[in-house]
């Protein structure tokens, strides 16, 4: 990083003092770094990778750097959590292009890699990766923002920060069941479809969700219901008793974002899925003999 400087003069002659021009000089560090992230995005469980990037812009090889990455750490009660894993063996060190050696690495407290150099007017590049943890925020607008410090005693330490931000996304399941077991010939069952969303971002009802099914043994009589509420054959959804077949209509469906808390006392995160039920019930047609 380069820092400015400024300088005056004076001139004093017979109890006169003249100011000279303002002088602006430029310092510039030995050592540069930056950081990137391959991934533009994260979700939940996600490995991301990572470049970190430093220039050495004199003449004399810097040797000792202790590199100090903080695997996204923010403050939470009294003390810092990480969102962030260190995947092990994942490191890849590298100098002016060409693979290195591993450097010693500790994890206790983010990754701290030791010994580290950096050639004359060369650079060194560090790849490692890390997987998304329960400490990383997902609800719409999370991020995580990790910043590296590479520092030694002969030269100024230089940092640099990398965010990268949570997927704005649904991400659907769906599951089905049947009651009740066993069912009676020409009995009543009910079919029961949970619509379950892990994402933090709703699915509305102008997105045409629709669920489809072909009942077999086909069912007669059906009724629907969407959490609890009756729905309209040939409105809300279509079903055709020869064939079985069944389908929500569109605008019908939609979906919430799940719910996002964080532990009070460990600062982990828990997610609880939005949630929609449908129901149709109906009797087992017998084929006529």
């Amino acid at each position: 990083m380069a820092t400015t400087f400024t300088n005056v003069a004076t001139l004093s002659y017979n109890g006169e003092q003249v100011r000279s021009n303002v002088t602006v000089g430029l310092i510039e560090g030995i050592l540069s770094v930056s950081k990137y992230a391959v991934n533009e995005q994260y979700g939940e469980g996600d490995t991301l990778t990572y470049v970190i990037s430093i220039v050495n812009n004199s003449g004399e090889p810097v040797n000792g750097l202790t590199v100090n990455d903080d695997l996204g750490a923010y403050p939470f009660g009294t003390g810092t959590v990480q969102p962030l894993t260190f995947v092990e063996n994942s490191l890849q060190y590298y100098q002016n292009g060409v693979l290195q050696p591993d450097p010693a690495v500790k994890t206790t407290d983010g990754l701290v890699l030791s010994d580290i150099s950096v050639p004359a007017n060369g650079n060194a590049a560090i790849v490692y990766s890390a997987v998304v943890n329960a400490f990383a925020p997902l609800e719409t607008g999370g991020s995580i923002t990790n910043t590296v410090t590479a520092e030694s005693q002969t030269v100024t330490a230089v940092t640099a920060e990398e965010s990268v931000a949570v997927t704005n996304e649904a991400q659907l399941s769906l599951v089905k069941s049947v009651t009740p077991i066993p069912v009676a010939e020409n009995g009543e069952l009910t079919y029961t479809f949970q619509l379950l969303n892990s994402g933090n971002t709703a699915v509305l009802d102008t997105e045409n969700a629709v669920v489809t099914d072909t009942f077999s043994p086909a069912l007669t009589g059906i009724t629907a219901a969407l959490d609890g509420t009756a729905l309209t054959d040939g409105v809300d959804y279509t079903y055709d008793e020869a064939t079985g077949v069944f389908a929500t209509a569109n605008g019908v469906l939609s979906i919430p974002a799940a719910a996002y808390t964080q532990d009070p006392v460990t600062g982990e995160w828990s997610m609880t899925p939005g949630s929609v039920t449908l129901t149709v019930t109906g009797r087992i047609s017998t084929p006529s003999p």
